[in-house]
C-alpha cells in the first residue's frame, strides 16, 4: 500500500492529537494536516494532496455530512471515513449517501481505525461492527412488510444476487470470481448489469441499494 496522506477533521484538538498519536508509528500512514470545521476541511483538501479524510460529523460551520459531500464533488478519489460518537442509522445512511467509504465510532480502538484506512486505500468499504449491525440489521422497509423483499430485487437473477452479496461483503473482483468459480470478466459483466438494473452509479451506490432495501448479506 502506498503511503496514505490523511486529513483529520474534528473540532476538539485533544481528539485530533489523540488520533495523530495513535497513527504516528503506523507504516504507510501519514497525517499531513488537521481541520476543526467543515469549510476548513474542504479548503485543505483543495490545497493539499489528501488520500483519506477522517471526518467527525458534529463539527461547526458545516456538518461532516455536507463537508463529505462537497469533498467528494471536488475530488471523488478522496476517501472519507466517518469517526464519530453518532451511531444512529440516519447518520450512517446520510454519510454513505454523501460518499463516505467508512464509518466507525469513537469507541473503536487503534486496530479498527488502521483497518479502515487500509480498506479505503484498497478501494473497499469499512464499517465498525456497531455501525454495520445498525445498518444491515435494522434498516428495513417502513411501508412494506418486513418479510417481503423489495420488488426491485425480483428482476435480479440468482447469480446477480450472489455477486451483490459479495460486493456488500467487500470482496474484490478476483475474490468474487474465485468464490463463484467464474472469470473476472463475468464478474465485471454482472456488476455492470447490477448498476444498470439498480440505477446505481458506482459500487457505493450498490452498497446503498442493498442497505436501503433492508437486505443484509446473509439474506441475499
Amino acid at each position: 500500500m502506498k503511503t496514505a496522506r490523511l486529513l483529520l477533521v474534528d473540532d476538539h484538538k485533544i481528539i485530533r492529537d489523540g488520533i495523530r498519536a495513535l497513527l504516528h508509528d503506523v507504516p504507510n500512514v501519514r497525517v499531513v494536516d488537521e481541520a476543526e470545521n467543515g469549510p476548513m476541511a474542504i479548503s485543505l483538501v483543495k490545497k493539499n494532496h489528501i488520500d483519506v479524510v477522517i471526518m467527525d460529523i458534529n463539527i461547526p460551520g458545516m456538518d461532516g455530512i455536507e463537508a463529505t459531500r462537497k469533498i467528494k464533488e471536488y475530488d471523488s478519489s478522496v476517501s472519507v471515513i466517518a469517526l464519530t460518537m453518532l451511531g444512529e442509522k440516519g447518520n450512517i445512511k446520510a454519510m454513505i449517501e454523501a460518499g463516505a467509504s467508512g464509518y466507525i465510532l469513537k469507541t473503536a480502538g487503534e486496530e479498527q481505525l488502521v483497518n479502515a484506512i487500509i480498506s479505503v486505500m484498497e478501494g473497499k468499504y469499512f464499517f465498525s461492527d456497531e455501525a454495520a449491525h445498525t445498518v444491515m440489521m435494522d434498516m428495513v422497509y417502513e411501508q412494506e412488510p418486513k418479510n417481503k423483499k423489495s420488488s426491485a430485487f425480483i428482476k435480479l437473477t440468482d447469480r446477480e444476487l450472489e455477486v451483490l452479496k459479495l460486493i456488500v461483503e467487500e470482496h474484490t473482483t478476483q475474490e468474487i470470481a474465485d468464490a463463484l468459480f467464474i472469470s473476472t470478466r463475468t464478474v465485471d459483466a454482472h456488476r455492470r448489469n447490477l448498476l444498470q438494473k439498480t440505477g446505481a452509479r458506482n459500487l457505493a451506490g450498490l452498497v446503498r441499494y442493498a442497505l436501503e432495501h433492508g437486505i443484509s448479506p446473509t439474506e441475499l
